[in-house]
Parts: C-alpha cells; sequence; structure tokens
C-alpha cells in the first residue's frame, strides 16, 4: 500500500486487552518486570520512561493511566507513507476522541479510552476506514 494523504482508508483490528500507560523516572526503570505477552511499548528519553503494557502487569511504583484500548493499523506499512495518522487521528479529533499513539517499523496503534472505544469505532467507519472487532 502506497497511498498518501487524508482521503486514504485503513483496516484497523481492536486488540483484546485493556492496557495502562505507566510514567516513571529513568532511575526507576527495571526491565525486571513481567509486562505480559501482549502490547508492550517501552520509550526511554532523558526525562521519563514510558511503558505501554497490559493493565494488570502495569509497575506497582509508575504513574498509571489505565483503561485504554488499541487499534492496529493493519500491515506492514511503507514507511514512506504519508497520512496515515492524518487519516486516524484527525477523524478522532474532528469526534472529540482522544489518542496516544505509537508506531512501529511495521505499523502504528492508536489507543483509545475503553469507554470511547464504541464512539471510536463508530467514527472510524464513518470516515471510511474498516475496524475489526
Amino acid at each position: 500500500m502506497t497511498q498518501t494523504g487524508s482521503d486514504t482508508s485503513f483496516t484497523l483490528e481492536v486488540l483484546p486487552d485493556r492496557l495502562a500507560i505507566c510514567r516513571l523516572e529513568p532511575e526507576q526503570a527495571d526491565l525486571d518486570w513481567d509486562l505480559g505477552d501482549g502490547l508492550l511499548s517501552v520509550t526511554f528519553t532523558d526525562d521519563e520512561v514510558s511503558v505501554v503494557c497490559e493493565e494488570r502487569f502495569a509497575p506497582a511504583d509508575a504513574e498509571v493511566s489505565r483503561g485504554w484500548r488499541c487499534l492496529r493499523v493493519d500491515g506492514p506499512l511503507d514507511l514512506e507513507m504519508v497520512g496515515v495518522l492524518a487519516a486516524i487521528a484527525g477523524a478522532l479529533a474532528g469526534a472529540g476522541i482522544s489518542v496516544f499513539v505509537l508506531s512501529t517499523f511495521d505499523t502504528d496503534h492508536v489507543l483509545v479510552r475503553d469507554a470511547q472505544l464504541d464512539p471510536a469505532i463508530d467514527c472510524l467507519r464513518s470516515a471510511g476506514h474498516e475496524v475489526r472487532t
């Protein structure tokens, strides 16, 4: 797929797990946590360590935001593709749905609050995207 622009439609899959977004101080980063086998992202910066993991594996000593669900864009996506997140996040922003986004080499993951999952699915479908649940 090499389409570009905000008029492009994508197929997304709702992942089954409820996720947590966690923040740790850099000196708290201990990678000996049991963080499950689902979606896991650990991002280090000079100021923080962000962890996205299944809720049940959220580190006890972290600042934690629970109750997130993930819509994964079918990939792999070409790294030169333009407008993927604009097409998806733009539609959700227009409906007042906030997102937390993760990108990997192969695809993008758009997290929305669990309470907003159904409206997010409806919004994305209305915008021409396919959403598999």
